[in-house]
């Protein structure tokens, strides 16, 4: 299995911050906010990733992770995608990476402590998101269940969320899923969605869902960013 990381967008939310660097370069404690997504990758064993970023700070990058041996990448390789068009459209362009394989995505300002491992190591074919309880579900996409806990559907930012749970910034795929974001079309802000993505794994029956145990949170905006900082610090601080 790859590893894919998004890491694009001009982090607007966290002006006047990120017009100096990219969002995932941002620190949290004491690294770089990207350093965070690819340790989860390097516990789960996945150590070939590809990093997809975009906006006028796209080349700091080089700097900060350089040629991804200094933390624990065997193999990395950078996509540049040239205007916000969702996460769907961002991990489009790893296809060749993926090269007919299995893929793990996560968001580049996803921190957990989460172990995901055996959802690697046991992951054969369809869909796997990570789900996560949250207070303000309707900031992410929500799962909506049937009596049996399955997923039937998944709703974008719901005014009414069906659930608490949130699916968060990480997934895994198989390599249909370069199919499945051909027949989506822009959603009505412009963007590729990631949930229409979902949604289609969901109707062919290959999709599962695993709940992630431990920290989780994206750190997009100024209470997430705190959050997320007040976390590690405090996790590394306990020692």
């Amino acid at each position: 299995m790859k590893g894919i990381i998004l890491a694009g967008g001009l982090g607007s939310r966290l002006y006047p911050l990120t017009h100096a660097t990219n969002k995932h370069l941002l620190p949290v404690f004491d690294r770089p906010m990207i350093y965070y997504p690819i340790q989860t990758l390097v516990n789960a064993g996945v150590t070939e990733v590809m990093v997809v970023t975009g906006g006028p700070h796209a080349g700091h990058f080089l700097g900060v992770l350089r040629n991804g041996t200094g933390v624990g990448l065997t193999h990395l390789e950078y996509a540049y995608q040239e205007a916000e068009g969702g996460i769907a459209q961002a991990l489009a362009l790893c296809e060749d990476f993926a090269d007919g394989g299995s893929i793990a995505v996560i968001l580049g300002d996803n921190t957990t402590d989460a172990d995901i491992g055996p959802a690697a190591k046991s992951f054969e074919k369809g869909a796997r998101l990570f789900l996560k309880p949250v207070p303000d579900p309707h900031r992410f996409g929500v799962p909506v269940f049937d009596s049996e806990k399955r997923i039937i559907k998944i709703e974008e930012k719901p005014k009414n969320p069906k659930s608490n749970y949130a699916v968060t910034g990480l997934y895994m795929y198989d390599n249909l899923v370069f199919d499945f974001i051909n027949e989506c079309k822009p959603s009505g802000r412009g963007e590729l969605e990631i949930t229409d993505v979902n949604n289609l794994y969901v109707q062919n029956g290959n999709l599962d869902y695993v709940e992630l145990d431990g920290f989780w949170s994206d750190a997009g905006t100024f209470e997430s960013l705190y959050r997320t900082n007040k976390f590690w610090a405090e996790k590394a601080l306990a020692g």
